[in-house]
């Protein structure tokens, strides 16, 4: 598949790939992706709910297929890349999205939680982007975005193997994005504050220690964010308008690192 020139959209002609998209934050990124002009393929462990993201996104015109793969296996990662590159010809952006969440206090956390965390939200990151790297780097071109956190920023109590992972990859982040500069491949990590879908929501209806209004008082915009806005920043940071940003990370969090009070 050859860029459309006649597609001003911002990702017009381009082909992305965006991990644990069946909803929340990564389905509304593959849709920003999909109504900006870029063919998506979208992902889950389960081939069912990758389909049913496929055929909502399909509904409303968007280029789009879905492929289950789980990113905690380095072979399903580098078959969902060789997948994009078979349907549409090509892979210009990767989204690593997928991720979990164990909340417990750090003295009670097992071994398999903690390894379930790490393998999906850091591991699993590097597979993905050493797949679509395999392809990017001789290509001389690509995108890559991690999906990180506000916690890998600073630090919650009973969020061991979260905090550790999301701190990881912003670690992953300035590497590869070293390595790969001189292939024209960015790599960028995205930290997204509280957002009312997904994680963000069930963090903090299981995690205990606050409340929505907890988390809206703590937040200098007053509000959780939308998966919208989020989204509407990987758009940015995917296309050519970001051409000079890599290895950086960027927050999305209304003010909530920035504010040190509670």
């Amino acid at each position: 598949m050859t860029q459309n020139p006649t597609d001003t959209r911002r990702l017009g002609g381009r082909v992305a790939v965006v991990t644990g998209s069946s909803g929340g934050i990564g389905l509304a990124i593959a849709t920003e992706f999909g109504r900006e002009g870029a063919a998506v393929v979208v992902n889950s462990r389960d081939a069912e709910r990758a389909e049913k993201a496929a055929s909502t996104l399909a509904q409303e015109g968007l280029r789009v297929s879905g492929f289950a793969a789980d990113m905690r296996r380095p072979e399903e990662a580098r078959a969902l890349a060789q997948t994009a590159v078979a349907r549409y010809g090509r892979l210009d952006i990767w989204v690593n999205n997928a991720g979990i969440n164990v909340i417990k206090p750090a003295l009670e956390l097992e071994a398999d939680e903690w390894a379930a965390v790490i393998d999906t939200n850091l591991s699993g990151c590097f597979y993905g982007a050493q797949a679509a790297g395999r392809f990017m780097v001789p290509q001389k071109s690509g995108v890559i975005i991690h999906i990180g956190s506000i916690i890998g920023e600073v630090g919650l109590p009973r969020r061991v193997p979260y905090t550790a992972a999301k701190h990881g990859l912003i670690g992953l982040t300035k590497v590869l994005a070293a390595e790969w500069a001189r292939d024209n491949v960015r790599v960028v990590c995205l930290d997204p504050g509280y957002i009312s879908t997904g994680l963000g929501v069930k963090s903090q209806t299981h995690g205990g220690a606050f409340t929505a209004a907890d988390i809206e008082r703590r937040t200098p915009m007053g509000r959780f964010g939308e998966a919208a806005e989020v989204a509407r920043v990987a758009v940015f940071l995917a296309s050519d308008d970001a051409s000079y940003i890599t290895g950086s990370h960027i927050t999305v969090d209304g003010g909530w690192v920035a504010y040190g009070g509670w």
